[in-house]
Parts: C-alpha cells; sequence; structure tokens
C-alpha cells in the first residue's frame, strides 16, 4: 500500500485517533514498516492483542529485545481486563530504543466512524511526531448519534442535533475546530460515492488528508 510515503511516516513515535480503522491502519503499518526496521505497536488506551502478532505482556526491555530479535513487529503494554492489554509501563523514550517505529494507537471509539474527544481524550504521547486522525466514510448519511463516538460533543461544537446526518462539511467543521491531528486518512471509501464524499471533505480540511480501503489495501493522497 506504501503506507510510509503517503502517510509520511517517521521514525520514531507515531499516534493514531479517531475512529473507523485505527487498529487497523496500526497494524497494516506494522507489517509495512517492519520490512525496513523494527517496529513495536502499543496503545495509550484498550486494545485486544491481535493473534497474527507477537505480543510482549508486560512491557520490559529485556523481553521486549528478546521478541524483537526473533519478530521485526511485536504489539506490547500492560494487562487489562477482558484480554485486553493497556499502556506499557516502559516511558515511550524506553521503547524508542528498541524499534525504529513506535505505532500507538491513543484513541477509542467503540467501533464508531467518528470520535469526538472528551477533555481528557486522546492520549496522545508527547514524542509523537505525528498524530493521524482517522475517520470512517461509512458514517457519510448517517446520523450523529449512530456514527459519532461521543455525539453530544459533536453536537455542541458544530451547533448540530443528535438526529441530523453525518455530512462532509459538518466533519470537516469539527475537525477543523478540534485540530488535534497532523494528518487525516479517511478510510472505508470502497465505493464511488464514498469517495466522492471523502474528496469533499479533505477539501474542506486544514491539513493533509488521504483517503483509503484499508480492507482493499489501497491508499491516495487527496490534498
Amino acid at each position: 500500500m506504501d503506507l510510509e510515503r503517503v502517510l509520511c511516516i517517521r521514525r520514531g513515535v507515531t499516534a493514531i485517533i479517531g475512529g473507523g480503522g485505527k487498529t487497523t491502519l496500526m497494524l497494516c503499518l506494522g507489517k509495512e514498516l517492519s520490512q525496513r526496521g523494527r517496529v513495536i505497536l502499543c496503545t495509550t488506551t484498550h486494545i485486544l492483542p491481535d493473534p497474527t502478532v507477537a505480543c510482549v505482556v508486560p512491557a520490559t526491555e529485556h523481553a521486549l529485545e528478546q521478541a524483537l530479535e526473533l519478530n521485526p513487529c511485536v504489539m506490547t503494554g500492560s494487562p487489562a481486563d477482558n484480554g485486553k492489554i493497556c499502556a506499557p509501563q516502559l516511558p515511550f523514550e524506553a521503547l524508542c530504543k528498541h524499534a525504529d517505529y513506535v505505532i500507538v494507537e491513543a484513541d477509542g471509539s467503540r467501533h464508531c466512524p467518528v470520535k469526538a474527544h472528551a477533555a481528557h481524550e486522546p492520549v496522545i504521547p508527547p514524542l509523537a511526531n505525528q498524530t493521524i486522525l482517522v475517520i470512517g466514510a461509512s458514517a457519510f448519511g448517517q446520523t450523529i448519534s449512530s456514527a459519532v463516538h461521543r455525539p453530544e460533543i459533536f453536537c455542541e461544537w458544530t451547533g448540530t442535533q443528535p438526529e441530523d446526518l453525518v455530512t462532509p462539511a459538518r466533519i470537516s467543521n469539527y475537525v477543523n475546530l478540534e485540530g488535534l491531528h497532523t494528518r487525516v486518512l479517511i478510510n472505508q471509501t470502497e465505493t464511488a460515492r464514498r469517495r466522492r464524499l471523502a474528496k469533499e471533505l479533505a477539501g474542506r480540511l486544514k491539513s493533509p488528508a488521504c483517503m483509503a480501503s484499508l480492507k482493499e489495501g489501497w491508499i491516495q493522497c487527496l490534498f
């Protein structure tokens, strides 16, 4: 997919926030970047470990070094409830000593394609050199109440109602005001209609934007 080039991924820490494919993006980046160097995948919230990736829990420097000698991409964190993992106890400075790339899922969206953030969210590591906001194109045409995690915040910021429909203009209004990201990835653009609306959304944003179907394995830079 050439995610590294299109998303301008640099060595160090990259944070992923939003909804509509954060974990998928993290895993795709892990697979691609591990062809060039060592990769650590982790979270500052809670995620389920992926069975296709070697998992080091709890995260210690010795255990990470041993795992990375055998696997160029590993997932790490601390044990949490229901089989999930949460943020590693090691600081991100330590993680960067052992890996060329550290990709962190820094947000939760309860499987919604769009995320509005409370005051304590997202949990972006201070070392992050980029924050990618993922937006799921499946949100277009749905009501705000059904497509947005924390719809009350989205409505307050955009002057909308929960039963209003999600449109490129409404998403861009919120995203431009919030300004937590450096780049936007509009995912789930499997249909011509979604691609058209994704291009409209990208044209309204103040930051660089791409569209993709991580499911189908392609990405395209828009603005």
